[in-house]
């Protein structure tokens, strides 16, 4: 018999039956589809050998008008600001104690508490020590006199750190009269915490449009930064609005942007800032709203302010100026918010809205878009080159002027997983060198409570794919050179930067693989004997490398369709394979080529693959 040639379509598709989608794919993981075939998707390094403090959910990028190129991450504990591979501490300072700080020590233990009057730290905060003296012993005053993360709250008035060196019994001091503390703003959450923020209170506690309970340190820390000028602005949500000057160097801390010199009426606290793009205002969703004459410092979540055109120090609202703020009324609570061509897109739990500036005296006209397509996640939704990408809780969306819900092959596959106690953490991301949009989100399968999945849409092909991977947040390629990615590994915190070779960092990339839905082999009704297959598989190396590539081909057979798949036999199919013996005797057949996870090391890292054309040696062997 001649050979059977298998073409092919492109994508994953878990919403049909595995017969039904005769001549697709069914599963796969670390696969993409480029120009109707499947390959390998492209590797990872780590960015810097420096590390972090914290998980990082938010990265933005910059240049400076000197060329300087900065990357802003926030964490949940800090604020880094990325030059030269170095990460900057550039996290504000919440409150400083001048001369009022004591300490005791335990013979034997390295803990030290510290006794400050109303301190307001929580576990995980950082305090920076100056002034003391030694305790007598081992905690000498180099020891104390340093950035010490707080273990432990007992009190309003006490908090315990670690320290270096352990105490002796000569440690019997208190550190002096002159010991200073500089608290650096609250710690925020690494998970996401339900009854917290708008409607964690009884219905009808408090007044209909009254502000909420939201506070930076109760809720999952999420960062959100933009620029004013080479300036940048930010603020963890729920938190404080601060700004990092440029030309004050890396080694100077960011500002609460309400305390300094100049500021008028500036909101204390917010959901999320945002710049818009052409008329320079300094937008802030969920802001405090001006009760008798200031800033009442709790977040308003249906609340937007605007500065002054050109001015993000100045937000009262005067007939001479175009500051201002106005309230949305569909939802209850505004989720995130994206600049766009020449709008301003806000979601709320229900809702999306459109914000364009039509100039004074109302500055910004608010248009309700769609009721129904909320959005999942403050970072849920990502700029396109034909529009806007998001995620819901249930679909996956595009807009460009109108809302429509994305055709899914995988659809019922992400949502039926996706683990919506912590869906806050999914993000949406653009990989515009392959024309992709990354959908991540945590899974429940996984039960990690972590992103742990994503599933890619190719917006050009109009196909999915899927797979697993950890990775907390993303940036494309722009002032980047390639993809910037963040995860923790062993609870150690990296930067990694994507499609860059084709390993794992430093070790090959394991578990690669697609897998086809069922194919018939002749009329479905006759047995058929599959005796040898005929690869067509690429192989491109790494330059200056001389690894064997090789793949599995993995045969799996059923004969009836209520049978389950079985694998009928592996083989290995190198680059320089001519063809590989089977031996299979079934109805239906499915293929399922993957990384050679068995060969040595050398040989599984530095190349990628890339499939065409299949095809197999096939003969009838009648319907007994």
């Amino acid at each position: 018999m001649p050979l059977t040639k298998f073409q092919f379509k492109p994508g994953i598709n878990k919403e049909e039956t595995d017969y039904s989608n005769e001549g697709g794919w069914v599963d796969g993981n670390k696969i993409r589809f480029r120009k109707g075939r499947v390959e390998k998707i492209g590797g990872w390094v780590k960015a810097s050998s420096n590390t972090y403090i914290g998980s990082a959910r938010a990265l933005h990028s910059w240049i400076s008008l000197g060329s300087s190129r900065f990357l802003g991450l926030g964490t949940t504990n800090k604020y880094y600001i990325e030059s030269g591979g170095i990460f900057n501490d550039v996290t504000p300072i919440r409150a400083t104690t001048t001369n009022g700080i004591v300490f005791a020590a335990t013979n034997g233990s390295t803990s030290i508490t510290a006794t400050d009057s109303n301190h307001g730290a929580v576990v995980g905060d950082f305090v920076t020590i100056s002034g003391s003296a030694t305790l007598g012993g081992l905690i000498t005053a180099a020891v104390l006199n340093q950035e010490h993360q707080i273990v432990g709250v007992p009190s309003v008035n006490t908090y315990i750190f670690i320290v270096s060196a352990t105490a002796n019994s000569s440690d019997s001091g208190n550190g002096g009269s002159g010991v200073d503390g500089a608290y650096q703003i609250n710690s925020g959450l690494d998970e996401y915490v339900s009854s917290t923020g708008w409607g964690a209170n009884n219905w009808g506690a408090g007044t209909f449009g009254s502000s909420s309970a939201i506070s930076a340190s109760g809720q999952l820390r999420l960062w959100t930064h933009d620029n004013f000028g080479e300036d940048l602005i930010m603020n963890p949500r729920g938190g404080g609005i601060y700004r990092w000057k440029e030309n004050n160097g890396l080694t100077v801390r960011a500002l609460e942007l309400s305390a300094i010199s100049g500021a008028n009426l500036v909101p204390t606290v917010g959901l999320q800032v945002i710049t818009s793009e052409t008329d320079r205002h300094l937008i802030i969703l969920g802001a405090d709203p001006i009760e008798s004459g200031s800033r009442s410092g709790a977040v308003d979540p249906m609340l937007i302010a605007f500065s002054d055109q050109e001015n993000e120090l100045d937000f009262e609202p005067r007939s001479t100026n175009t500051a201002g703020s106005l309230r949305l009324s569909s939802g209850s609570l505004i989720i995130g918010g994206l600049k766009s061509r020449q709008e301003v897109l806000i979601w709320t739990d229900t809702s999306l809205y459109s914000m364009t500036f039509i100039g004074p005296p109302l500055t910004f006209a608010v248009n309700l878009i769609n009721e129904g397509a909320g959005l999942i996640a403050p970072k849920a939704a990502v700029n396109a080159p034909a529009g806007i990408y998001f995620m819901s809780k249930n679909s996956f969306y595009f807009y460009n002027g109108t809302v429509q819900k994305l055709p899914c092959t995988v659809q019922d596959y992400v949502f039926s997983d996706l683990d919506l106690g912590q869906s806050f953490k999914c993000h949406v991301n653009l990989n515009s060198a392959f024309s992709e949009v990354w959908f991540f989100y945590p899974s429940k399968e996984d039960n990690t409570g972590e992103i742990s999945r994503y599933v890619i849409y190719n917006y050009e092909e109009n196909s999915w794919s899927i797979g697993s991977l950890i990775r907390y947040a993303w940036l494309d390629t722009g002032i980047e050179d390639k993809p910037l990615a963040t995860t923790t590994i062993s609870g150690v915190t990296y930067l990694y930067s994507h499609e860059t070779g084709f390993n794992d960092d430093l070790a090959s990339m394991d578990n690669v693989f697609v897998e086809s839905a069922d194919l018939d082999v002749g009329d479905g009704n006759d047995f058929t004997f599959v005796k040898k297959v005929i690869p067509d598989i690429k192989f491109i190396l790494k330059a200056g490398t001389d690894p064997t590539p090789a793949i599995n081909f993995v045969l799996k057979t059923r004969d009836f369709n209520g049978n389950s798949l079985s694998t009928s036999s592996t083989t290995q199919v190198t680059s320089t394979s001519t063809f590989a013996s089977l031996r299979s005797r079934s109805r239906q057949i499915a293929l399922r080529f993957e990384s050679d996870d068995d060969n040595t090391e050398a040989n599984r890292k530095n190349y990628k693959w890339r499939l065409g054309a299949t095809r197999l040696d096939v003969i009838s062997s009648g319907r007994r």
